[in-house]
C-alpha cells in the first residue's frame, strides 16, 4: 500500500523559508524595460562568427581551473592597475556571495546605504551576517554623517556602495566615497555595475587603497545571458576570496564568447553610448509631462515618481510595458517606477503609454 508523505520542510532554515524568491515577471509579449538589460542584439556576421567560435568549444570538458590567458586579456581590456588581480563570477551577483561569506565570521556585519541592489540584504542574511542599511537623504545622495557613525557603532566587515545606485540612479560624491574608504575597518566593494554609462570608475584607486574591491558585471554591456563578473583588488585579498569560490564557476562557453568578444568590444562601447544619448532624450521628454517627478541618472534606466505607483503600473503593463515597481522597496521610493533605457522606439512606446496613465 502506498503512503501519502510530505517534503520534509521543517528541516530546512526558518529565515530560508521566509524569504520570498527572487521575483523574475514574465515577459513574453511585452516591451521589456524592467531589467537593465541592454536591448541591442549583436550585428548578424559578429553573431554568425561567434557561434562558429563557440561550435569549437569542448563542452565535454571542464573550464580551466585558472583562466589565466582569459584574465590576462580582460585585465588589459578593463584598465586593470598592475600592482592589482581579478577574481572570476557566475555574474557579480555570485561575487557578492563570495565576499560575503570570506568574511562571514559569528556577528559579522554587512553595511550598505539603502534603498540600493537588494542581494546586498539577502546574500548577508544568507550567509549568516548582520545586514545594516543606512538611509539616503531624501535626495537620493549619501547621509555621510550617518554612514560613518553607523560605520563606527557596528564595524561591519563588509560595505557594499553601488556606484551609480540602483535603483535610484545617482552617483555618489567621490568625496563622500573617499571618507568612507578611509574610516572603513573591513572591505568597501564599489559596485559598478553600471559603468558603461556612468563612465566613472575606481579602479585606479586600487593600489592606494588595500581595502578597496571594484565589482564589476558584463550584464548591462549586453551580456547579460553570459553571467559574467569580475572582482578586482589587491592580490593578497583576491588570494583568499578565491579560496571561497566554486571550481569551475565560469562555464566554457562563457569564456569563450567573452574572449571573442573581447576584439569586437568596439560594437558593444558604440551601443552604450547610443543608449547614454537616449537616456538624457528620454530624461527630457519624461520631465515635460505634468505629474512626474524624474531623478537624474548616470546608470541605463531613469528613476520616476508619480501620483499612484501601482495603479501606472499596472496601467502600463495592460498596454504592454513592462518596467518595475520599486515603490515597496523603501519609504524614500514611495509612488516610484524605474524604467530601463531601450530602442528609440520602444522608448517611444513607453512614453505614449506613459501619458494616456498618468
Amino acid at each position: 500500500m502506498s503512503q501519502t508523505s510530505t517534503a520534509p520542510l521543517s528541516v530546512l532554515r526558518d529565515d530560508v523559508r521566509a524569504l520570498r524568491a527572487y521575483p523574475v515577471p514574465d515577459s513574453a509579449g511585452l516591451v521589456k524595460l524592467d531589467m537593465m538589460e541592454n536591448p541591442y542584439s549583436l550585428p548578424s556576421d559578429l553573431a554568425r562568427a561567434l557561434g562558429e567560435r563557440l561550435g569549437t568549444v569542448a563542452l565535454n570538458r571542464y573550464p580551466p581551473g585558472e583562466p589565466s590567458a582569459f584574465k590576462r586579456r580582460l585585465a588589459a581590456r578593463v584598465a586593470l592597475p598592475d600592482a592589482s588581480a581579478m577574481l572570476l563570477g557566475n555574474g557579480s551577483d555570485e561575487l557578492i556571495h563570495l565576499v560575503i561569506l570570506a568574511c562571514a565570521r559569528p556577528g559579522a556585519v554587512v553595511l550598505s546605504p539603502w534603498p540600493s541592489f537588494a542581494m546586498y540584504r539577502m546574500s548577508a542574511g544568507l550567509d549568516g551576517c548582520r545586514f545594516v542599511d543606512v538611509a539616503l537623504q531624501a535626495d537620493f545622495r549619501l547621509d555621510l554623517p550617518a554612514t560613518l557613525a553607523a560605520i563606527g557603532q557596528h564595524r561591519p566587515a563588509v560595505i557594499f556602495l553601488s556606484y551609480p545606485n540602483n535603483p535610484t540612479g545617482n552617483l555618489f560624491d567621490r568625496t563622500a566615497v573617499e571618507a568612507i574608504l578611509q574610516t572603513a575597518p573591513g572591505i568597501v566593494v564599489i559596485d559598478e555595475a553600471y559603468l558603461p554609462f556612468a563612465q566613472q570608475t575606481w579602479m585606479g584607486a586600487l593600489p592606494r587603497r588595500p581595502n578597496l574591491l571594484v565589482l564589476r558585471t558584463l550584464s548591462k554591456l549586453g551580456l547579460a545571458g553570459l553571467r559574467l563578473g569580475y572582482l578586482c583588488g589587491a592580490p593578497t585579498l583576491i588570494e583568499q576570496l578565491d579560496k571561497v569560490r566554486p571550481p569551475f564557476n565560469v562555464n566554457v562557453l562563457t569564456l569563450a564568447a567573452v574572449d571573442f568578444l573581447l576584439d569586437h568590444f568596439e560594437v558593444l562601447d558604440a551601443q552604450a553610448a547610443r543608449l547614454r544619448a537616449d537616456r538624457d532624450r528620454l530624461l527630457v521628454q519624461l520631465r515635460a509631462i505634468a505629474g512626474i517627478e524624474v531623478f537624474d541618472s548616470a546608470a541605463n534606466f531613469l528613476l520616476l515618481r508619480v501620483a499612484n505607483g501601482a495603479d501606472v503600473f499596472a496601467k502600463l503593463r495592460r498596454q504592454g510595458i513592462l518596467i518595475k515597481d520599486v515603490s515597496g522597496a523603501h519609504p524614500l521610493l514611495q509612488n516610484c517606477l524605474r524604467v530601463t533605457i531601450g530602442t528609440t522606439e520602444e522608448n517611444a512606446q513607453f512614453v505614449h503609454a506613459l501619458r494616456g496613465s498618468i
